[in-house]
């Protein structure tokens, strides 16, 4: 999710128009639809000042050595072998990988793809669950309610025992929710691909282990990979196998959550609130029972937002790697989706 600025592609913006002795240009290709290039002029120039940042537009084939893009058009890419990386904007690159079906060729071969993996969303997305997990957990929800109907009404306390956390997805971003959320007091476990070693968090992994998992967890935080494998994981099934008078917060995909099993969830009672952040369509229609049901709330996917100061250290500081013959972090595995 971006911040709206109006894109300037026709421009071509050059960071530094000299080099220093020694340096050799680097040509950077820009791909937004709604970034203004200007803006990440100069935050690549403190980083990278023999590079020459230029906005991508319609016939351009001229040469570039590294692509900075989100939702690039097909024809920005096709045929550039020569690239020596692709960086994607975003922390996800599910909107790149699910255009490889339509168009085999839409990453040049032998190009790797980076993607953004903290770069300031860590602490949004630790921000952003920690305040719901408290607003559950100190039944706000509840007083909210009775607020509504002017009643005066003290309610028993939850005890941190029996709100056990669960993060499905531990890479970078869940890891250090689940961390975060393991200094309030909260049980917090995590499922992901693969085990994870955090401190004092139990682990669950693969498809053998989700129910286990499931088992006994009241809170559902979704921080998942949107890959084919977990495109509507959270169904009916998985609801069912929650807590009683569970809480769901989806920051991940709107493709990981069936939304109609959702609001059964809800309207049957197993499912007590739920907090979106993200959704099938978006934006959300204005007719989607979501706006209305008394037991939602939404936010319009800003959980975490790319910080250009930070992803552009980071991009400047991966191509630097890259030049002196290093490999970076974040290397996206195409195969895997992530």
């Amino acid at each position: 999710m971006f911040p709206a600025a109006a894109t300037k592609a026709a421009d071509f913006v050059m960071v530094r128009k000299t080099t220093l002795p020694g340096e050799t240009p680097v040509e950077i290709l820009f791909y937004h639809p709604t970034f203004d290039v200007t803006q990440w002029t100069p935050l690549l120039q403190r980083h990278l000042p023999h590079a020459r940042l230029r906005a991508w537009q319609t016939g351009d084939n001229a040469p570039a050595d590294y692509a900075l893009v989100w939702h690039p058009p097909y024809e920005m890419l096709r045929g550039r072998t020569h690239l020596k990386a692709i960086f994607v904007l975003g922390a996800g690159v599910d909107s790149l990988l699910s255009r490889l079906n339509e168009h085999p060729d839409l990453l040049p071969s032998g190009v790797p793809l980076y993607r953004m993996e903290d770069t300031g969303m860590a602490a949004q997305m630790q921000e952003y669950a920690v305040s719901q997990v408290l607003h559950w957990f100190r039944r706000f929800d509840d007083y909210a309610a009775l607020q509504r109907e002017a009643r005066w009404e003290p309610l028993e306390e939850y005890r941190h025992a029996d709100f056990t956390v669960g993060v499905l997805g531990a890479g970078v971003l869940g890891g250090q929710v689940a961390q975060r959320l393991r200094g309030w007091g909260f049980p917090v476990r995590c499922w992901s691909r693969s085990r994870k070693t955090y401190p004092d968090i139990e682990s669950f992994a693969g498809a053998d282990e989700l129910s286990a998992f499931l088992r006994g967890t009241r809170v559902l935080i979704n921080l998942l990979p949107n890959t084919p494998e977990t495109a509507g994981i959270i169904n009916a099934g998985l609801l069912a196998a929650l807590d009683d008078n569970a809480y769901v917060l989806n920051l991940a995909r709107g493709a990981h959550l069936v939304e109609d099993d959702l609001l059964s969830a809800l309207d049957n009672g197993k499912v007590k609130g739920a907090m979106l952040d993200v959704f099938q369509q978006e934006p959300l229609p204005a007719q989607s029972p979501l706006w209305r049901h008394p037991r939602v709330r939404i936010t319009p996917h800003v959980a975490a937002v790319t910080r250009p100061d930070e992803a552009a250290a980071f991009i400047a500081q991966s191509i630097s790697r890259i030049e002196r013959g290093d490999a970076p972090q974040n290397q996206v595995d195409v195969t895997r989706g992530y």
